[in-house]
């Protein structure tokens, strides 16, 4: 008997890290407080064609609505009902923009994405509670072809009650998943070492959003304490990060670019554009964790003593505080305030990357000893950074073969041309790299099908 209670605690474990991403894509976006509407368009018109893997949405559920401060973000993360209605839209809105958004493919309408929804799980008086209606809830959820869900502020749930309404949930809808799928779980456990709660209670349950990874990774490209580039040849679990299988990975998240969470002023934003290219360039063309792209949208800073006093700002809205659309413009950026990093053309590009090196090895690892590293995956891609003052100049060794490459980060192969830089590989996988650190992208990045 405890054998079979073993086997079964096990494989609920292994089915709840699983993305369930169509096959080929790896990545997922966090449409930070996009309507759904706008969601299901941009899965259409974009997130299909380019590759993306999920979608990860802010809470659903109706939440509080405070006068002051006015349609606050984090409002939506407080929730006052189990009703599918919120400033995103209503249940109809949600359930067209989820079957929108599974139809999305190639192949045969394969599933586009794991999608991923955010909720948020009360305190422990309240869960007891309430427990059946929130598996009640979670399973309308499923239902309607939902893939999975992010559960906010984990840690200040014990594991073992998570485990209990985890492992009464029905399989994903067979309209869009593969029967006997579970859904795909990942808890937000901050955890920068030293922490009361730990990250590794959690694991059993599903992935882990690694926040030591966002803070080091801030460090490292900004060169504070001292961090260089070459220091990551052992990046992930040689830097004290859970193990890869359990990690979500990403630069910045919706909390920590407000100065909220974990990581502090090391944390790379779209404020810090330049940077934040390199830095998402670096966490795509490295194979650590599951990794989750950010998009956002401004608001006015307004910084006294080091805090920005408008840090709860909400998305851009109307006087009577609805949200505006998404627009898009003539070159593929997002008006309205939207800043949709997802779009820019080096992060877009390295999801593809992701994508077409998926399952290589980290390979022909190269450093100068300071901020200028390159490192490929299997035969498959390679990928240079220069974040020194000076200029790389080096002929080093890809493991691709020998052809003429585009560079997707300045630009891309369109037809039988380049719309940025070629690199020309060798018969020997040999390769002359050229970048100064005054480029407005400092790094370079081919792969398998930017070959010409």
């Amino acid at each position: 008997m405890k054998l079979v209670i073993l086997l079964a605690v096990f494989g609920l474990s292994l089915a709840q890290h699983n993305p369930h991403f169509k096959h080929g894509r790896t990545s997922i976006v966090h449409l930070f407080e996009w309507r759904w509407a706008d969601i299901a368009a941009e899965c259409e018109r974009f997130l299909g064609p380019k590759g993306f893997g999920g979608v990860q949405i802010s809470p659903p559920s109706e939440n509080i609505v405070l006068d002051h401060p006015w349609r606050a973000w984090y409002q939506r993360y407080q929730p006052v009902s189990y009703k599918l209605c919120s400033r995103s839209g209503s249940e109809n809105d949600l359930k067209d923009m989820i079957s929108r958004c599974n139809k999305v493919g190639v192949n045969n309408k394969l599933p586009l994405h794991a999608f991923c929804i955010s909720i948020k799980i009360p305190t422990m008086l309240q869960f007891r509670k309430n427990i059946s209606d929130r598996r009640q809830m979670l399973i309308c959820l499923i239902a309607i072809g939902v893939a999975g869900f992010r559960v906010d502020t984990s840690k200040h749930m014990w594991p073992g009650d998570l485990q209990v309404i985890y492992g009464r949930l029905n399989n994903l809808n067979t309209n869009w998943f593969s029967g006997g799928s579970k859904p795909f779980i990942y808890s937000e456990v901050i955890d920068l070492g030293g922490e009361a709660v730990s990250s590794n209670e959690y694991f059993h349950l599903g992935r882990v959003t690694e926040f030591k990874y966002s803070a080091k990774l801030g460090y490292v490209f900004r060169k504070w304490d001292n961090e260089k580039l070459s220091y990551t040849k052992n990046w992930g679990e040689g830097w004290g990060f859970m193990p890869s299988g359990n990690a979500v990975v990403f630069v910045d998240n919706h909390d920590n670019q407000r100065g909220h969470g974990a990581g502090g002023t090391s944390i790379l934003t779209f404020w810090d554009s330049r940077l934040y290219k390199m830095a998402a360039g670096y966490m795509l063309a490295h194979p650590y964790g599951v990794t989750r792209v950010m998009s956002s949208y401004r608001w006015n800073r307004n910084f006294v003593n080091g805090k920005d006093q408008n840090d709860w700002m909400g998305p851009p809205s109307y006087g009577d505080g609805s949200t505006k659309p998404v627009t898009i413009n003539s070159d593929q950026t997002c008006g309205n305030d939207w800043v949709c990093e997802h779009r820019w053309r080096q992060i877009t590009n390295m999801v593809i990357f992701r994508n077409v090196v998926n399952g290589q090895p980290l390979s022909n690892w190269w450093d100068n000893g300071n901020n200028q590293v390159a490192f490929g995956r299997g035969n498959r891609g390679f990928i240079v950074f220069n974040n020194d003052n000076g200029e790389l100049n080096v002929t080093l060794n890809t493991g691709m073969p020998g052809g003429t490459y585009c560079d997707v980060i300045s630009g891309q192969k369109e037809g039988s041309r380049c719309t940025g830089k070629q690199i020309q590989v060798g018969g020997d996988g040999r390769a002359h790299f050229r970048i100064s650190n005054s480029d407005s992208d400092p790094f370079v990045a081919i792969h398998a099908d930017s070959k010409l």
